[in-house]
């Protein structure tokens, strides 16, 4: 059995929640199976069974809108991963960047065609702001692939109920296989290094974010619930990449006012590395995720392993992953039917943030159990190598039932 997995995100270049599961996917796939990994990025191997390549933008894009040369560059990688030889039973894509590529190489070579769910474009109209037309595209795209697949991967129930809805798919063609995490690495660990490097004080509690700048990751949400915030309480944001300079410029001034009625407010503006990102949930007193939309929220599975209580919104596949009152608590959230981005009242929502925090911050007994109940979940129900069998087990049933 050789897999041909197709993905933009692949380390080193990876910047969120599906480049970590391709890798660790892969990483246990070559256990069982041959893989041959195509991404977007740059690393290059070739051993027997495993094979990495990377491909850049085979166009000069340098005349097209500033806003499509994402969505071209994508589809001129996609070109080029299937122009190479495939030799491969089965094409596993993910995220909508590598669904063109996918479509392609099912048609061209005659093998069947999975696709791993992590987000849904419909479910994310704020990237019109950072595609225009594009999101068009990618939305086209998206839907075509995922209504010609021959196994949709969700990887939560709410993120299948959502592909139901949204898409003409046999629900017998829609399975769902989680997202995972490693407990070897993600692990209490208690070094303060990191936090002394990003100016965090270890002596103070504080809550911690980490993710992207983006309205799905609902990071605006979590500063503006700041002021509601026991003033005894630190807030580390470990937050970068904003998609469009309109949401970094709200950033920087929502955090700008927070720090100007409080010294304990941390901005840490980059991506950081997965051993500091360790040490900062470890030492965190509770994980905030304040997600609008959030297919599984793998960030949730990290801090839970580091023994970290969440607080987190009651959204998408968040409820599978965080169960409340018994590894934290969830946070309800009503979305406009008009704006799936927004909530119906905002206010309330981050007062509901503000309210589970100091709830958890106030309660050292239950952050102790939640933190105990949140790693043992963890290392019982999303291990990767299991992951890796259940996909493996799927590829193996798309080949024997393909004429």
């Amino acid at each position: 059995m050789r897999a041909l997995i197709l993905t933009n995100e692949f380390p080193p270049e990876i910047y969120g929640g599906a480049g970590v599961h391709v890798e660790e996917l892969t990483r246990h796939l070559r256990e069982l199976i041959e893989v041959d990994v195509r991404t977007f990025g740059s690393r290059t191997e070739d051993e027997a069974g495993w094979r990495v390549r990377g491909y850049a933008a085979a166009h000069d894009l340098t005349g097209a809108d500033e806003r499509l040369r994402p969505l071209l560059g994508a589809l001129s990688r996609d070109i080029g991963m299937v122009a190479d030889p495939v030799d491969a039973d089965v094409v596993h894509v993910h995220t909508w960047y590598t669904h063109l590529a996918g479509l392609l190489a099912r048609q061209a070579y005659g093998i069947p065609l999975a696709l791993t769910v992590h987000s849904l474009e419909p479910l994310r109209p704020w990237k019109r702001e950072q595609l225009g037309g594009g999101y068009d595209v990618s939305s086209w795209i998206e839907r075509t692939a995922i209504e010609s697949a021959d196994a949709v991967i969700a990887v939560s129930e709410g993120t299948r109920a959502d592909v139901l809805r949204l898409f003409d798919v046999d629900e017998s063609r829609v399975h769902v296989i989680y997202n995972g995490i490693d407990p070897d690495f993600y692990h209490p660990d208690r070094a303060t290094d990191a936090l002394e490097r990003y100016g965090v004080d270890p002596s103070v509690p504080y809550v911690l974010f980490v993710g992207r700048i983006t309205r799905q990751k609902g990071i605006i949400h979590l500063v503006r619930a700041i002021r509601h915030l026991d003033p005894g309480i630190g807030v580390v944001l470990c937050a970068g990449q904003p998609d469009t300079p309109e949401i970094g410029r709200e950033m920087e001034e929502g955090v700008r006012a927070a720090q100007a009625e409080r010294d304990n407010v941390v901005w840490i503006g980059e991506m950081v590395s997965r051993t500091d990102a360790r040490q900062l949930y470890s030492n965190a007193s509770v994980f905030c995720c304040p997600s609008v939309y959030e297919p599984f929220g793998i960030i949730n599975l990290e801090a839970a392993a580091c023994e970290t209580p969440v607080v987190a919104s009651a959204v998408g596949g968040i409820p599978e992953v965080v169960v409340d009152g018994e590894t934290g608590l969830l946070v309800p959230l009503e979305l406009r039917l008009d704006d799936p981005m927004s909530p119906v009242d905002p206010d309330r929502f981050e007062r509901g943030l503000a309210a589970g925090i100091n709830a958890l911050m106030a309660d050292a007994a239950a952050r102790e159990a939640m933190g105990r109940a949140g790693r043992l979940r963890a290392v019982e129900h999303f291990g990767w190598s299991a992951i890796a069998r259940q996909t493996a087990d799927l590829y193996r049933s798309l080949t024997e039932v393909r004429p």
